[in-house]
This record gives structure tokens, sequence and C-alpha cells, in this order.
């Protein structure tokens, strides 16, 4: 306990994932229309697992996807543990300053074959936009000029966006030859936050991720890319040597983001975490709190038997961000 910062290694997502209500319809979706492919699927009874996340007693499904280098897991609660509530639907009303927002950015080759059947879904009413259509970042903003960007719920209302990077902007992956499909992979999760300085500290000095990118995006292009009107909001991205990172959304204006409700779990579809691979679990246990993080696990959770090879993980934490995001801190 209480190693210093500076020998906490820089780390690896290893998936990001939300909880959802039909795991096997969703993922039909994410198949169909957005380039995943189906991994395994586990059915966890209980035990360790269920205790990390806060679920103690719960039956659980967890969906596998990759989408390119980038793995995707759906949670559905097959049943809860005595005394849990049930788990709740995402906010009908739910914008993108809200701090529960939060979303994977997927990396297409081509906007328009990756967006036009999504838009479709929306003109049939199958699927709610959050963009008026997908947007060009105009060329004074040089940090994201000519990127081009759409945002979406899936059909159980979790948010999406499609991200097409001009040649001189983003990982080098991202610009080698498609096959086939348009969707190449993904680049971030993206999470709503209430201050930058705060969720920098946390994600860099405490978990070991680096400055990947700060500046203010406005404009009509941003209005309607959030779906929202006079839009100032700060993009802060913080990077892992190499795959995904997260990127944190503080919205200066518009005014009103409500906080993500503090009884929120894992069990409601709002719930998202981002599994973090890690080799010194005790140095982040012992300092979170001070970077204003909070548990979700009873501690430090060992894994063992079956569920530990699943996973591929027998020792783990569970913790919330400043803002209340969930991130899973595993090591092998």
């Amino acid at each position: 306990m209480g190693t210093a910062m500076t020998t906490i290694p820089l780390p690896h997502i290893r998936s990001i994932g939300f909880t959802c209500r039909d795991a096997e319809a969703l993922a039909n979706f994410y198949t169909t229309h957005l380039g995943c492919h189906r991994q395994e699927c586990l059915e966890i009874e209980a035990g360790s697992y269920a205790e990390l996340i806060g679920l103690p007693g719960s039956r659980l499904k967890l969906l596998r996807l990759q989408l390119g280098a980038e793995q995707l897991e759906l949670l559905e609660v097959l049943e809860l543990g005595a005394g849990l509530r049930p788990g709740r639907s995402i906010p009908a009303d739910s914008r993108s300053n809200d701090l529960w927002f939060q979303h994977i950015c997927v990396v297409v080759a081509d906007m328009a074959a990756a967006a036009g059947p999504i838009q479709t879904l929306i003109q049939q009413g199958q699927l709610q936009s959050i963009s008026s259509a997908p947007q060009t970042l105009p060329s004074w903003n040089q940090a994201a000029a000519g990127i081009k960007a759409f945002k979406f719920h899936d059909p159980e209302g979790h948010c999406l966006e499609l991200l097409q990077f001009p040649q001189d902007k983003g990982e080098p992956r991202w610009h080698q030859a498609a096959e086939g499909s348009p969707f190449l992979g993904i680049d971030h999760s993206a999470i709503a936050n209430a201050d930058t300085p705060s969720s920098c500290r946390f994600y860099e000095e405490l978990l070991g991720l680096r400055l990947g990118g700060d500046g203010v995006n406005s404009g009509i292009e941003q209005d309607h890319l959030d779906g929202l009107s006079d839009t100032q909001v700060r993009i802060t991205g913080h990077r892992c040597p190499e795959g995904p990172g997260i990127e944190c959304l503080n919205y200066l204006q518009p005014a009103g983001g409500r906080p993500l409700p503090a009884d929120q779990n894992s069990a409601d579809s709002a719930h998202w975490q981002i599994r973090l691979a890690v080799s010194d679990l005790e140095a982040i246990a012992s300092q979170l709190e001070s970077y204003g993080g909070s548990w979700v696990s009873p501690g430090i959770v060992d894994l063992c038997g079956e569920q530990a090879t699943a996973f591929g993980f027998s020792r783990a934490l569970q913790i919330r961000d400043p803002d209340g995001h969930q991130l899973q801190i595993v090591c092998s």
C-alpha cells in the first residue's frame, strides 16, 4: 500500500461496457449496423464478480462483442440479489451535458456509408438521434478541424458517436485501408465531467493516463452535433500507450447539466464501465479517495476458479471517478 504514483505504469483499457435490458437483441443491432463481431457469452452465477460490481448475489449475463482491436461488453442482469432495487432505464430526457452522459466513439472510414443506414433507422422511428446530421468541425478549430462526427442513441438509449478523422489527425491505424466494413474500432469512451482539473488529477496522477489534448469546441457545428444550444465544451483527452482512451467533456455552456444520481448502480441501463488493466491495485486503492474517487466494491476483490479464467484477471476493484463514472481496475 502507499506506492508512489510515479511507480504506477501507464494502463491499458481492456474493454468498455454497459448494462442493458436485452443483451441478445442489442448484440444483433451492434453486429448488423455497427460492424461488431459477436464473441463469447458468459452466464455468471453470483460469486466474486457480482460482488465486485456492487450487485452481490445477482445472476448476470455478459455478452462480448469485438470491433477492430477493441472489446465491448453488454451486461444483462438476469436475477438481482436479495434486497437490491430493480435497475432503472436511461432517463428519456437525457442531454449531452448531463453528468451521466457517456458514449463510445466508433471510428469509421466513410461517414456517409456508416451513418446512412443509421439515419434511415432514425427516419423510420426505430432510433433516436442526438445530432441533427453528421457534422464537419470547422477550420478555425485547429485541433479538430475536418473531423466528421455524428451522435445517436442505440435501441436502448445508450449514446454512440461515429467519427471520421481527416488524414492529418488520429492514430495511424485509423487510416489503414478498411476491408469491407466502414467501421474500424473504438477510439475512446467520452464522459461528461464537472471540473477538468479534478478529472485530470484522477485520470493522470492516480490512474496513470497521459494528457492527449485539451481545447474548447463551440459554434453551430457543435450545437448540431450535441443537440444543444450555445455550446461551449472543454474536451480533454486522456490516453493509454496504445488502444482506446478516455475523453472528458466539461460543458461550460449551456448550464444546467444534472449530476449523476448518487444511487446509480450496475443494474441501471445508464451504467457504463471502463475496464482498466494496471500493475498495482494497492497504490490506486490507497489513494483513491484523496483524488476524489469512491468505492463500489468492498475493497480489492479476488476472483478465483472459473470466474478468474473467464475474465482473464484474478484481482480487481470497482471505483467511481469524481463525477460518479465507474471503472473496473484489474490486475492479473
